[in-house]
């Protein structure tokens, strides 16, 4: 029987790099490669199921499933990760801690991306400031008039309004007109500097440490996601993406450890590759479902709460049922 001609749409990363090359197969399967963004992929993913494979977005997958008409089917391959303090930026002239964020107007692309869910849990656990404390603004980052992909009811009390026509949330932001950002891209103009918008965190990174040693959680973004339809037929494909997902990330993670040359165009990567190990041990980018069930369980509890989801979901809800368990030699 010949191989299964399938596209898979990822983005261009390391641990998913020695997949696109080749180097790793995946069984039974020819890929068609397309190396998109993000943003691409999970618009054409929810709208059109343009893909066979591709990478998803945790919460409008999330969304999907709760629903009940997700046309993938999830493998716990977590592609994407991050921790998100750096995401948030304020106007620092008004902003000065998070508490400072209640009662003010804060933008965002879209209300359910995954990074804002983990943004506002961050908010709500460890400051107080609850999604109702906020006058959210939609918009889109760069350009106007991006619209929230997969449709949201959210709570009562939750203030969710547009941008005004022709706008964007960066430019709202540059101008004063929101106090604050939140979105898995920083605005543009960053880059040239602002003397009143930074990070609301101030050493974002020594704070997402601090909050890795309390949580133990590593935030997932992204997952990857196969047509139902051709896992109905082919109820063996969701292990063999796992399977090849798995070997992919670990070829990039031995390459990044070769240090006869640096494989990263970024100085001190040895030595933090070396530090993130001390925090966070060997295995520090797991796939699988097990090594995720804590983070996978905060995660759902907030997106339910933040009215995304419109029941909890579990765990086992998320993926095809045959990756729960693995082989072993």
């Amino acid at each position: 029987m010949p191989n299964l001609s399938l596209s898979v749409a990822i983005g261009d990363y390391d641990r998913n790099r020695p997949l696109i090359s080749g180097a790793v197969r995946i069984d039974g399967v020819d890929p068609i490669f397309m190396t998109l963004s993000p943003e691409e992929i999970f618009f054409r993913a929810f709208r059109s199921v343009d893909f066979d494979v591709c990478e998803l977005s945790l919460s409008s997958y999330t969304v999907k499933t709760a629903l009940g008409d997700c046309p993938y089917v999830g493998v716990p391959a977590f592609v994407s990760k991050a921790f998100r303090h750096t995401s948030i930026y304020v106007r620092t002239d008004r902003i000065k801690e998070p508490a400072d964020l209640k009662g003010r107007k804060v933008g965002v692309p879209e209300y359910q991306l995954t990074a804002n869910v983990w943004a506002r849990a961050i908010l709500e656990d460890d400051f107080g400031v609850k999604p109702a404390d906020i006058h959210w603004i939609r918009g889109g980052i760069e350009e106007p008039g991006r619209p929230e992909k997969i449709a949201v009811k959210l709570p009562a009390g939750v203030r969710l309004d547009n941008a005004p026509e022709g706008t964007t949330i960066s430019g709202l932001l540059e101008t004063g007109e929101i106090d604050g950002f939140i979105a898995p891209r920083p605005p543009s103009f960053i880059a040239h500097g602002h003397p009143h918008v930074g990070w609301l965190f101030r050493d974002p990174v020594t704070a997402a440490k601090e909050w890795y040693r309390r949580t133990r959680i590593f935030p997932i973004m992204h997952l990857i996601g196969i047509r139902r339809a051709l896992v109905d037929k082919h109820p063996w494909l969701p292990v063999a993406m796992f399977k090849a997902f798995e070997q992919s990330k670990t070829a990039a993670l031995a390459a990044l450890s070769d240090t006869s040359a640096t494989k990263v165009t970024l100085p001190f990567v040895e030595e933090t590759l070396k530090s993130v190990r001390e925090l966070m041990g060997d295995d520090f980018w797991s796939y699988g479902v097990e090594p995720n069930r804590h983070a996978l369980e905060y995660f759902l509890r907030h997106h339910h709460s933040q009215g995304l989801s419109p029941r909890l979901m579990k765990v086992e809800e998320l993926f095809h049922q045959s990756v729960y368990e693995m082989f072993m030699l």
